[in-house]
């Protein structure tokens, strides 16, 4: 019987498994994972979790029971060291060498720290984990300050469920809006005001230069020499793609792990999805996407893959983000773009915008408006040109622009 060792057991990796059992694979099933809890999503642990709302359970990938009763043998608890695909073994960390006929390396997301001094103080911390998130809500229980260093997605849900929780918060940003790198200043701005109107001070423009404190975390010192004193602080300054498990071998690695549209490796029989993979995709090229739909959907298809079904993954991408009472999604990949076209109401923080490039819808974003970036999915996919009046029109319906499904 054939064995298939899972490295990560993380969104993408966990329905990984569950894909391989659900499409019939009866072979010995191995999921490694470092953390000692089973496989859980990971956005409530900035929003609902962090909050108080939500129990960690409501999380769970799939119930705790599953993986026995579905003969997937779980190592959770356990690092693995290497994969070494000339030997097709997973090393882990005590020595244990597990041979496989095929592996999907799916390790995700690291923290990038800041190399500042006093960064290490108690006090400062971060959100990766739900360790981390219960180590930020027993200091959100004794305090009166957050700061928050980094105004991306996480910084940004982070600042909004401590000002839920009442405290005060200030957001240090390099950026001179929150989400720009994503957004864009224009869109950018937006987020900005939302969070100014719920009583975040921002300071944009800036970087931490140093944190300070006798023993603990008191204060962060900015470039400017601004001073930000607070309770606690949590950083927030982006990922990098967990590769170490491949790197120096055969396996392409270049800020991710290189795969091609099938999400296959340089190496046969060698696989990666989710946050590590960086994915020759179809309509937008390589990219590595750092979401909770891509990683679900890749892990899907990661696994369907590794019984050689040899699908293309060509999502278009879509997320979400919930800050205080808005909520924003998007769709697509821009990483530029000449032309924003908004559909609602801007001013009322009810709209749509559509992001193109020569013409070519690249991407969709909305903030407490329905329907619409889902609906421009399929033309994001489709590489359409539509009309820009129609994308402004409330009342027409991107349905009609959707090009017609193949058929078989």
């Amino acid at each position: 019987m054939p064995t298939f060792v899972i490295v990560g057991a993380s969104l993408a990796g966990a329905t990984a498994a569950a894909t391989l059992r659900s499409e019939g694979f009866d072979g010995r099933l191995v999921l490694i994972g470092e953390e000692p809890l089973p496989p859980y999503e990971r956005p409530p642990l900035s929003k609902e979790y962090l909050r108080g709302e939500q129990p960690l359970e409501k999380a769970w990938i799939r119930p705790p029971e599953f993986w026995a009763e579905n003969d997937v043998e779980a190592r959770f608890g356990a690092r693995v060291e290497r994969v070494d695909p000339a030997d097709r073994v997973v090393v882990l960390g005590d020595g244990e060498r597990i041979a496989f006929d095929a592996a999907l390396i799916a390790t995700g997301c690291r923290n990038r720290r800041l190399a500042v001094p006093g960064a290490d103080l108690p006090g400062v911390l971060e959100l990766r984990t739900a360790a981390d998130a219960d180590r930020i809500k027993a200091a959100a229980e004794r305090a009166q300050k957050a700061v928050v260093v980094g105004a991306g997605f996480i910084g940004s849900e982070v600042a909004a469920s401590l000002r839920g929780l009442g405290l005060d918060v200030t957001v240090v940003e390099f950026m001179q809006t929150p989400l720009e790198r994503v957004l864009g200043l224009e869109l950018g701005r937006v987020i900005e005001g939302l969070h100014r109107d719920h009583g975040v001070e921002l300071i944009l423009g800036e970087a931490a230069e140093r944190f300070e404190g006798a023993g603990r975390f008191e204060a962060l010192v900015t470039t400017s020499g601004r001073r930000v004193e607070g309770d606690f602080a949590v950083v927030g300054v982006g990922v990098e793609p967990v590769c170490d498990v491949v790197r120096d071998t055969d396996v392409r690695v270049d800020n991710g792990v290189l795969v091609d549209a099938t999400l296959a490796t340089s190496v046969p029989g060698i696989f990666a999805a989710g946050d590590v993979a960086r994915h020759d995709h179809p309509v937008f090229g390589p990219i590595r996407v750092e979401h909770f739909d891509n990683a679900l959907k890749m892990g899907e298809t990661a696994g369907r893959n590794m019984l050689g079904r040899n699908e293309v993954f060509d999502d278009p991408h879509w997320f979400w983000s919930d800050q205080y009472d808005a909520q924003i999604q998007m769709s697509g990949f821009a990483t530029s773009w000449d032309r924003i076209v908004f559909r609602g109401k801007v001013e009322e923080r009810s709209f749509a915008a559509f992001l193109l490039k020569d013409g070519v819808l690249r991407s969709a974003f909305s903030m407490n408006w329905k329907f619409d970036v889902r609906r421009a999915m399929p033309l994001i996919r489709a590489m359409a040109r539509p009309d820009p009046d129609r994308l402004a029109d409330p009342e027409f319906d991107l349905r009609t622009l959707a090009p017609p499904k193949e058929t078989a």
